[in-house]
């Protein structure tokens, strides 16, 4: 049913009274996070607009249900809206996940746009998949551990792959990883069977960009393991330049599931592109041979979460000194203009001792035009060469009469 609302809507856009998310999901708030997951699925295949289309009541019983789930799914608002409710959470600003199957040719456009920008937009399997998946409308593939298969899977289509494990094996450790070579965008699937035969989705990886590829994966070890979650990290970035650093861990959550029975598991590669095919290849091997990668995984993974709520705590004092240096350099500022003032005043005060009249400026400037006019015709008086005929008149060395005594011989 529609969320009710607590009074009419005004002018500005009153908020609505919205329903407890855990009643939404009809799950209780002890709840795990793999049952809420579960609960959430049902619901958004029950109501999504594929399937209802002009059902009104529908509609808003699916953005209700995705809505709830966008808080309850994250640890930190879940524990933000169980000590304070809906203000704690920032109810508005929650986005919701978008059905590229349901968006028309522009709308998809735009969104691969954003999604090119770096804007982060979260994408969500297609209901019709679901639902054939739910139906056992499929066809899967067996998929056999240490075998590496490569296909193409178009957009919002999947491939459905079937794993068995023995109870050795399941012991050991299992994983599955997903690759592409093309930096094709994709999810990995894991499916839960249902007592009437089909699937139903229970965990999901988005791809994400890892050197020159594009890589999902998914490790049953019999541990806790831990996934990231980039879109967190990248939203906060959009509202806090520094935020990019402190929130780089906030997607870092454990894993749901940490190990799988012995038995046939099914697994599904999903084209998660705006426009194109997906090219990757998948491949599912047991963990027995990977006894150090084991090791090495629990104590990385451990050193994060310690790095993590190191983070945290120097967020705290780097917000303090942050502040304190914009303090300072907006008294450094001011202090500057002060001096400045002040020392302009003191050489107006000294240039006031003076008896005489203030010089204007158009006075001293006809006076240096004479006296550089008079300093110029000096110079062409006194550069000025003598002419020929006051050149005769002058009386040189060679020009003097000597008298010389003819009878006498030299």
């Amino acid at each position: 049913m529609p969320a009710r609302r607590s009074r009419p809507e005004n002018q500005d856009g009153a908020k609505q009274l919205r329903r407890d998310p855990y009643e939404v999901l009809g799950v209780s708030r002890n709840s795990t996070d793999q049952e809420i997951k579960s609960a959430y699925r049902k619901m958004a295949l029950k109501y999504h607009p594929d399937k209802n289309a002009n059902d009104p009541e529908a509609a808003d019983m699916f953005k209700e249900v995705t809505f709830s789930y966008n808080i309850v799914s994250d640890p930190d608002r879940r524990r933000q809206y169980d000590s304070a409710g809906f203000e704690a959470v920032e109810s508005e600003s929650q986005e919701l996940e978008l059905d590229l199957s349901s968006l028309s040719t522009v709308n998809t456009m735009f969104a691969a746009l954003f999604s090119k920008l770096g804007v982060p937009i979260k994408t969500t399997v297609s209901a019709t998949l679901l639902e054939e998946a739910l139906s056992g409308m499929i066809t899967i593939r067996p998929l056999l551990l240490g075998e590496n298969i490569s296909r193409k899977v178009e957009k919002q289509c999947a491939h459905f792959y079937s794993v068995t494990i023995t109870e050795e094996e399941a012991r050991a450790g299992f994983v599955c990883r997903v690759q592409s070579f093309d930096k094709s965008k994709f999810k990995l699937l894991y499916f839960d069977k249902e007592e009437n035969g089909g699937l139903s989705l229970a965990l999901q990886e988005d791809s994400a960009k890892t050197g020159k590829i594009t890589a999902a994966g998914m490790y049953f070890l019999g541990f806790p393991v831990y996934r990231l979650d980039q879109t967190v990290n990248s939203i906060a970035a959009a509202k806090d330049v520094d935020a990019a650093f402190f929130k780089k861990l906030d997607g870092f959550q454990q894993c749901e599931i940490t190990e799988l029975k012995a038995g046939t598991h099914v697994f599904a590669v999903y084209g998660d592109n705006f426009f194109k095919s997906a090219i990757y290849s998948i491949e599912a091997v047991c963990a027995a041979p990977f006894t150090e990668e084991k090791e090495n995984l629990r104590a990385v993974e451990a050193e994060i979460l310690t790095k993590r709520a190191e983070i945290s705590k120097f967020e705290t004092e780097y917000r303090e000194v942050l502040a304190q240096f914009t303090e300072m350099t907006s008294r450094y500022a001011q202090e500057m203009q002060e001096i400045d003032e002040l020392l302009k005043q003191r050489n107006e005060i000294h240039a006031s001792y003076t008896v005489a009249p203030p010089m204007k400026r158009s006075a001293s400037r006809n006076r240096s035009k004479g006296t550089f006019r008079e300093t110029k015709e000096d110079g062409q008086v006194r550069d000025k060469k003598p002419s020929m005929r006051d050149r005769s008149k002058k009386k040189k060395w060679f020009n003097i009469h000597l008298k010389v005594d003819k009878r006498k011989p030299c």
